[in-house]
């Protein structure tokens, strides 16, 4: 089996890229893909309040109650603001494209950076949080936790690389099963409440004093609480994943997924609270509400499945939204372009196998630990909350549409309470998340370059159009031009051409993304060159390789028929430092492998960067 086949057969077949809207998602399908990491977070959200506040006695556990509610109002105005983010934006990057466009690059690119690494911390916590569950199962698998873990990430970049519907309808089973089997237990909890089949069992009144009560105790409570909330931006960042109307569909998966979060976490806080569960290191707050409303029967052996499925299966949010953010990174010149390009399923794959990589590495360096991921987790998400929420409030104040007051208050709630978090998480749980404060800084400066490079380019292969250069004329044989844009290397490329052939072809291999600029192209191309053919090669797959070699075989019988030698002219720019060739693709050394075969010369026109 070929390299070709084997990759047919573990990805799939190629898709047309007119096929695309048929990988669109609908509302239902995009609650399994999108909402996993979320919901799946009820999980253990609870379990952190309780752990803070157990630290200072049982008498401090109603505290949970008041704190619930607060993470539920901070969710209500989270998800109000992405409600108007996905309208306002719809073309995805959420939380990036709303610093950027309100607050500036530099903080668009914290917004974007933050996220991009917390969608690695979402798989490595989804599944290390899946592997746990898994061991706590089976204690002898305990000693391969870390190889089960990253087994689990390759599987799911398997999926992945499929396809978005591919994957959503793999998510669909565990995510409506934790569903059904979460809202049972929180109603049939709620039924023996309210008919007196369970006494109140909880530790302590509400409002008890206790010893230890200070506002430091709240907010570190909140502050573990709001893991919770982890995952509730994916949506906006992957709006254009949805069907049409994009906006619509994508607000109302966002709202849907927000109500069910919001049952979820304040009804297992609350039964929490009323059974009077208290945090040990046997068995999980969700795992003693199951044991309390079901007993050990098949119901509770049923919640745990459900759990452990929604947990492993959780990190396919990162895997949706990474992809999408990079493309807005790499669209802004901000990140390498290989993150534009589309693979054989219409997927961002090069987005993928980043995620899956940078997310093993995590998984290594913290040794499977959930435990030591989830702070630095959870700053990754509320540093972009907290500036895309107080960029929206200067883009309603900027454009003034409709209740834009309201709007700006709701943005403003979320902004706050979002910024006091972050300060928090720093001030109490800096030993877990200081590592922040050395990425950010990193990716910030690899950013910079990243787009100081491709500025320089773009200042360099000025389009001719615009910069009218010096023209040559020669005399020589017979020659093919692979063309890709109108730029001073096609220019001199073509001149050198003429001096060396009598009859010169430009090729080029269009797609059917965007026709208009493709036509434009062939356009401006006749317009600069009125004695070169122009020939427009059309792919239906993206592939440049293969109708660039069929197309030279066919002029390559009537060269050989009127006796001329056929020569193939690939324009090629080599960047100053060597370092940059891994920003850009790798289109000519492709060319050059796959006609290599042919009984042609193969010629590489090279423009050296300056800069």
């Amino acid at each position: 089996m070929g390299a070709h086949s084997l990759k047919q057969a573990l990805v799939g077949k190629r898709l047309k890229t007119l096929e695309e809207g048929s990988q669109h998602l609908s509302r239902g399908k995009a609650l399994a893909l999108l909402s996993s990491d979320a919901l799946s977070s009820v999980a253990y959200g609870t379990e952190q309040i309780t752990t803070a506040l157990i630290a200072v006695g049982s008498a401090a556990l109603w505290l949970q109650l008041p704190i619930a509610i607060l993470v539920l109002v901070l969710l209500a105005a989270i998800t109000l603001s992405y409600r108007q983010i996905i309208h306002a934006y719809p073309s995805g990057g959420g939380a990036y494209v709303v610093t950027s466009t309100n607050w500036g690059q530099k903080a668009g690119l914290v917004a974007g950076g933050s996220l991009l690494v917390d969608y690695m911390l979402t798989v490595a916590v989804s599944v290390t949080s899946g592997t746990s569950a898994i061991t706590s199962a089976i204690p002898e698998l305990n000693q391969y936790a870390v190889p089960i873990a990253i087994v689990i990430v390759l599987i799911l970049t398997w999926i992945n690389l499929r396809g978005v519907r591919e994957s959503a309808g793999f998510l669909t089973v565990p995510v409506y099963f934790f569903i059904v089997m979460i809202s049972f237990m929180i109603l049939y909890g709620l039924y023996n409440i309210i008919t007196g089949n369970v006494e109140y069992q909880a530790a302590s009144a509400v409002g008890t004093s206790f010893k230890g009560l200070t506002l430091l105790l709240f907010m570190r409570a909140f502050s573990s609480g709001s893991s919770s909330l982890t995952g509730v931006e994916a949506i906006s960042n992957a709006v254009p994943n949805f069907k049409d109307p994009k906006p619509k569909n994508a607000a109302a998966t966002l709202v849907i997924m927000s109500v069910i979060l919001a049952f979820f976490f304040g009804g297992i806080t609350f039964l929490s609270y009323w059974y009077g569960i208290q945090p040990n290191t046997d068995q999980t707050v969700l795992a003693q509400i199951g044991t309390s409303i079901f007993g050990h029967g098949v119901m509770f052996y049923l919640l745990q499945l459900a759990t452990a499925l929604i947990l492993a299966v959780a990190a396919n949010t990162g895997f949706s939204a990474f992809p999408q953010l990079a493309f807005n990174l790499a669209k802004d010149k901000f990140m390498p372009h290989i993150y534009m390009d589309k693979g054989d399923r219409l997927g961002y794959s090069n987005g993928i196998l980043s995620l899956a990589i940078g997310s093993i590495v995590l998984i290594l360096i913290f040794h499977g630990s959930t435990e030591a991921l989830i702070p630095l987790y959870a700053v990754g998400v509320f540093i972009p909350f907290t500036l895309s929420q107080s960029g929206m409030i200067i883009h309603w104040f900027r454009t003034r549409e409709g209740a834009w007051f309201g709007k700006a208050t709701i943005n403003f709630v979320g902004a706050l309470i979002s910024a006091i978090l972050v300060v928090t998480l720093f001030l109490l749980h800096f030993g877990s998340v200081w590592p922040y404060l050395i990425i950010m800084p990193v990716l910030l400066r690899m950013f910079m370059v990243i787009n100081q490079h491709y500025r320089t380019i773009a200042k360099q292969l000025r389009v001719i159009s615009q910069e009218p250069i010096k023209r040559h004329h020669y005399d020589g044989a017979t020659i093919i031009i692979l063309v890709s844009n109108l730029t001073r290397v096609t220019a001199e490329a073509v001149d050198y051409a003429q001096s060396v052939g009598d009859k010169v072809l430009a090729m080029h291999v269009s797609f059917d993304s965007n026709p208009e600029k493709e036509h434009r192209l062939g356009v401006e191309f006749k317009r600069e060159f009125p004695d070169v053919r122009y020939v427009d090669i059309h792919s239906s797959y993206r592939s440049i390789t293969e109708p660039a070699v069929r197309f030279v075989d066919e002029i390559a019988k009537g060269a050989k028929d009127r006796n001329h030698s056929l020569t193939i002219l690939i324009p090629q720019f080599v960047p100053r430092y060597p370092w940059q060739n891994a920003l850009h693709n790798q289109n000519s050394l492709r060319l050059r492998t796959a006609l290599a075969s042919r009984d042609i010369t193969i010629s590489t026109y090279y423009f050296h960067l300056k800069q």
